[in-house]
């Protein structure tokens, strides 16, 4: 048994039976509170009745009565206005500060013990099930695991516009500038996320704006800016870019990132950050205002034919500046592509649409998840395994918030499925 199971049986009024206090008086919940995730009593504003007394005020919850003082509750003037201890096994009797003898209610006979052995099976899965539900998930009906995964999409979103929120802080509120930054940020991959973020906000957007019908000039600035053109280059390529970039560094005073800030090491590739970055000079070379551009775009397939950009022709016979390489485009994937609109337009648009009160924004930003394929990953794998399988982006997104939120930690008690799995 658990404080937080405990918790939980009483928010949910998962209870059988008459409830009596350890004094013999009857108990009728009006009211089971607010749980308290802070520091205080766990149920706030509750309304129970015990005995002819209609009391109002907070409640307290332990395994034992006697962790009331383990806890040292007594001396804690938060506690005084607890009106009844609701406890698994009452071993004690407890009072308040001023020596009053504290109502307690003992729930070891008003809990189903199928209640606690569902609960405690979620919790102790095999080892070899990632997901801890994945044997049940058979006994939830599909309906209800499609409108928990429609609330888990909205939840994920509103997570990653945490990111938006603080970017657009940072831009004092320019939508370009912000959507400049992001999209940067996830043309570095996990690896180079960073970084990259680091070399838009070290290179100016006007400054690039300037140079825009000019690719590789572009591609100059940015690759001096990131610490790439540093040191002596045998083919021409490199050193015309090293010129250029000398050029505009002089007329505008610009400060290269570090070179060993980039990292090569265990990525395939075609994701090394040269590649990337050449890629991205091609994306910045296409629309004058990128925001805008992209806010008028409501088709995935659109979306994804703007982001079908190609590095420089340098990089079809190169992967790193100097070392040859077989012939072949060095075109975005499709993957990376959706993955792309996934995470770094989808946030921004619905973002746009929250700071604006525009509906509208936020309704275009679900459907482009809608009409994306969903992603490929082990977690979408072990959920596909558990016979729950998304049809989309917009499902992807949302087993991918279930599983981080609440399988990978094992928190059933505050996840919908799991609801129906422990009260089944």
């Amino acid at each position: 048994m658990t404080e937080a199971f405990l918790q939980y049986v009483w928010q949910h009024q998962l209870l059988q039976g008459e409830l009596v206090t350890t004094d013999g008086l009857p108990v009728v919940v009006e009211r089971p509170g607010v749980l308290n995730l802070d520091a205080g009593p766990d149920f706030f504003d509750a309304r129970v009745r015990i005995g002819d007394t209609l009391w109002a005020g907070n409640l307290e919850v332990h395994v034992k009565s006697s962790d009331w003082n383990l806890h040292r509750h007594t001396n804690d003037r938060a506690y005084d206005n607890v009106v009844l201890h609701v406890v698994y096994q009452c071993d004690t009797p407890v009072t308040l500060h001023d020596c009053r003898q504290l109502p307690t209610l003992e729930l070891r006979r008003n809990i189903a013990d199928a209640l606690w052995d569902n609960y405690d099976a979620l919790q102790h899965p095999p080892a070899e099930m990632p997901i801890p539900c994945m044997d049940h998930l058979p006994e939830v009906p599909s309906f209800y695991i499609d409108s928990c995964l429609e609330r888990l999409t909205l939840e994920r979103l509103e997570r990653k516009c945490a990111t938006v929120r603080q970017m657009l802080h940072d831009a004092r509120g320019g939508w370009e500038q912000t959507c400049y930054w992001i999209m940067a940020h996830y043309f570095g991959g996990k690896v180079n996320a960073l970084p990259f973020e680091l070399l838009a906000k070290n290179t100016d957007l006007n400054l690039l704006s300037r140079w825009r019908d000019n690719p590789q000039r572009i591609e100059a600035l940015l690759m001096g800016q990131a610490g790439m053109l540093e040191g002596y280059f045998d083919d021409e390529y490199p050193r015309q870019l090293q010129r250029d970039y000398e050029a505009l560094r002089q007329g505008a005073c610009l400060e290269p990132m570090k070179g060993f800030l980039w990292k090569f090491y265990r990525l395939r590739p075609n994701g090394f950050p040269t590649i990337r970055i050449s890629q991205f000079a091609q994306m910045v070379c296409q629309s004058r205002n990128l925001f805008s551009h992209l806010l008028e775009t409501t088709d995935a397939m659109e979306l994804q034919k703007f982001f079908d950009v190609s590095a420089s022709p340098y990089w079809n016979t190169h992967y790193r500046f100097d070392q040859p390489s077989s012939g072949t485009t060095k075109r975005l994937g499709e993957s990376f592509v959706n993955t792309l609109i996934i995470n770094a337009w989808v946030p921004l648009l619905f973002e746009y649409g929250n700071q604006n009160g525009q509906q509208q924004y936020k309704d275009q930003a679900v459907s482009i998840l809608q009409q994306l394929p969903p992603e490929k990953n082990r977690i979408i794998r072990q959920w596909q395994a558990a016979g729950v399988k998304a049809l989309n982006a917009d499902q992807s997104q949302a087993l991918l918030q279930l599983y981080n939120e609440h399988c990978a930690s094992h928190d059933c008690l505050h996840c919908q499925i799991g609801y129906k799995i422990i009260t089944h």
